[in-house]
C-alpha cells in the first residue's frame, strides 16, 4: 500500500493563505453531519489535522460541541486560536499529528478531518481512533470536489505545477494512481465500515487574487514548496489566469461533502 511520508512542517508556509482563500465548508453541511451522527451540545469532537480549525470552529459555533483542534503546525494552530476567538468559540488547541493519538485525548463522539486523512498512516489512524471514539460515534472525512470551473483554472495549474514544483506534483499524481487505495476502501477494511455521504452543492464567483491565494494554500504550490521559484511561478500563473479571464472572474460549482463512517 502506498503512503505519503510524514513531513511535519509541510504546511508551515500555507497558514496565512488557508483561512482567507480556501472555500469554507457550508454551515448546512456541518449541521447535517451533526444531525446524522447524533451530536449533542457538549459532545467531544476532535478536528484532526485541523489546519486553521475551520471544521472544529464550525462544530463549536453551530453545535456547541467541545472541540479539540490538533495539528503538527504551530502556524496553523495560531490561526485556529485566532479564528476561534473571532468566532466567540472556546476550543482546545493541541499540537500533534495522527501519530500522537493516545488515551490522554479522552473519549470522543466524532473525529472530523478536512482534506487531511491522505497525509496519515490511514490504517494506524483508524485503529487508534477505534480506541477513542465512543459507541455510536463516527469518523467523518470532509472533502470538496470541483464540478465546474469557468474558465478552467485547474487546467492552467497542472502544467505550471509540473514545471515549478515537480516533486510535489509527482506526489499528487501518485495519489491519483491505481496503487493508491481510496479512503472508502480503507474505511471498509476498518471497524468504521458503515459508510454514508452527505453533499452540499454551491456556486461561487472568485477573482484572480482569490484563485492565486488558494493555490498558495496548497502544499504542492506553497511558498515553501516553490522556494526561489515562487515569484516566477506567481507571474506565470497570473498571466495565464488573466489571459483566459480578462474580467478577472471565475465561476465555480463545488460539492462539499462529508463521508460518515460508523461502526457496524
Amino acid at each position: 500500500m502506498i503512503t505519503v511520508p510524514f513531513e511535519a512542517r509541510r504546511f508551515q508556509s500555507t497558514a496565512a493563505y488557508y483561512l482567507r482563500y480556501r472555500i469554507p465548508y457550508p454551515d448546512r453541511l456541518v449541521e447535517r453531519v451533526a444531525e446524522r451522527s447524533g451530536l449533542k451540545p457538549g459532545d467531544r469532537v476532535l478536528d484532526l489535522g485541523c489546519g486553521p480549525g475551520q471544521l472544529g470552529i464550525a462544530f463549536g459555533r453551530l453545535q456547541g460541541a467541545s472541540v479539540t483542534a490538533m495539528d503538527p503546525e504551530p502556524e496553523m494552530l495560531a490561526e485556529a486560536s485566532l479564528g476561534a476567538k473571532a468566532a466567540g468559540v472556546d476550543i482546545s488547541i493541541r499540537q500533534g499529528s495522527s501519530y500522537d493519538l493516545g488515551p490522554d485525548i479522552g473519549r470522543l463522539h466524532l473525529c472530523v478531518m478536512g482534506r487531511s486523512f491522505h497525509w496519515m498512516d490511514r490504517p494506524a489512524t483508524l485503529e487508534a481512533l477505534d480506541r477513542l471514539i465512543e459507541p455510536g460515534g463516527a469518523v467523518v472525512l470532509f472533502h470538496d470536489k470541483g464540478i465546474l470551473a469557468e474558465p478552467n483554472w485547474r487546467g492552467i495549474l497542472e502544467p505550471l505545477m509540473e514545471t515549478y514544483s515537480p516533486e510535489r506534483s509527482a506526489e499528487r499524481q501518485m495519489r491519483r494512481s491505481k496503487e493508491w487505495a481510496p479512503h472508502e476502501a480503507m474505511l471498509l477494511a476498518s471497524p468504521f465500515r458503515n459508510l454514508e455521504r452527505i453533499g452540499i452543492i454551491s456556486e461561487y464567483t472568485r477573482d484572480i487574487e482569490e484563485i492565486v491565494g488558494r493555490i498558495f494554500s496548497m502544499s504542492s504550490t506553497s511558498p515553501q514548496a516553490l522556494g526561489d521559484k515562487a515569484a516566477d511561478f506567481e507571474a506565470a500563473l497570473r498571466a495565464e489566469l488573466l489571459a483566459v479571464a480578462p474580467d478577472g472572474k471565475f465561476r465555480e460549482v463545488v460539492e462539499a461533502n462529508g463521508l460518515l463512517a460508523f461502526r457496524d
